[in-house]
């Protein structure tokens, strides 16, 4: 499945007040999100940033939009780092020559895009001031709550609630930075797979009660992987679960001819078996029976259980969907 991204930074402005983090934001989220660590492509990416070729204008935005949704039905991604602002009509992305009486585009217009598009799925990352604003419907006609309307397949990362300023720290926007980290392997799963869920659940828990609340909205049936990190344990060796633990409370046995270290008793096949038991450990996995050392459970011939993790992989294995 095709994948395109469409990437907004913006520094410069002609009518309020410049940023400083906002291109180096959208250039670390392409260098991640282009491709996956195993450098097989993952996402085409265009990139929009002031300064820039041209000016990040309100037209340009719009056109930016329509070329990324229109007629394409793979993955979609939009991410926008820049000024967020809100008026009595609602809330708003800021572009270039946006003022504080005509700020942008609307954050209304960007969501029914996206509901709109044939796209599979899309995935709105929005880091500006009031984000938290992007996909809700207009309070006003809801007694004064918030409510999002998302179609199946959409989902929205926020920077922070509809009502809440987003920050820079340390050359990124705080939440892009959290985000950088997740793609970087952070919020990867055993499999190296990082999805939006798992970069919401890895940047929120970096912030505190005192801090920015980044939010998360989706209507997803899937939780597609954004990007494919470096997995703690591949496929093929998590398919051997299966050899090693016929049944999730099987236990297996070590005894001294699985350590390498015992020059005279060590045998290589079991060995081998050793070091991907070690590599099933490290991911939490499996666990000796007694203590938490896999070189003494070998020493002293004890048993090696799974984990609720590792059973939920192994349930994965036995019905064929790994």
């Amino acid at each position: 499945m095709s994948r395109r991204a469409l990437l907004v930074g913006i520094n410069q402005y002609d009518h309020v007040s410049s940023l400083g983090a906002c291109v180096a934001d959208v250039q670390a989220i392409d260098e991640l999100i282009s491709f996956h660590a195993n450098q097989s492509r993952n996402f085409d990416t265009r990139l929009l940033t002031s300064p820039g070729i041209k000016p990040v204008t309100r037209a340009t935005l719009r056109a930016a939009w329509d070329d990324l949704f229109t007629g394409f039905n793979g993955d979609v991604l939009f991410y926008f780092s820049g000024h967020g602002a809100t008026t009595s009509t609602g809330a708003y992305l800021v572009t270039q020559e946006g003022t504080s009486g005509d700020p942008g585009l609307a954050m209304d217009d960007l969501v029914n895009l996206a509901n709109k598009s044939n796209a599979r799925t899309v995935l709105l990352i929005i880091d500006c001031c009031f984000s938290g604003s992007t996909g809700n419907l207009n309070p006003f006609q809801n007694g004064g709550m918030e409510k999002t309307l998302l179609r199946e397949g959409v989902t929205i990362l926020a920077a922070s609630r509809s009502n809440e300023l987003s920050m820079e720290v340390n050359g990124h926007g705080v939440f892009t930075n959290l985000i950088l980290g997740a793609l970087r392997g952070g919020a990867a799963d055993v499999r190296g797979r990082v999805s939006a869920a798992s970069i919401y659940a890895y940047a929120e828990a970096a912030l505190g009660a005192w801090d920015q609340r980044p939010m998360y909205k989706s209507h997803a049936a899937h939780l597609e992987p954004v990007r494919l990190c470096d997995p703690k344990v591949d496929d093929n060796t998590l398919r051997e679960l299966v050899i090693y633990f016929p049944t999730a409370d099987h236990e297996f046995q070590l005894d001294p001819t699985f350590e390498e270290t015992n020059l005279k008793a060590a045998k290589p096949e079991n060995v081998a078996i050793f070091k991907k038991l070690k590599q099933y450990q490290i991911a939490g996995l499996v666990r000796p029976k007694v203590g938490t050392d896999l070189y003494w459970s070998a020493e002293r011939s004890g048993f090696v259980l799974l984990t609720d993790l590792g059973k939920f992989y192994l349930q994965l294995v036995q019905l064929g969907r790994l």
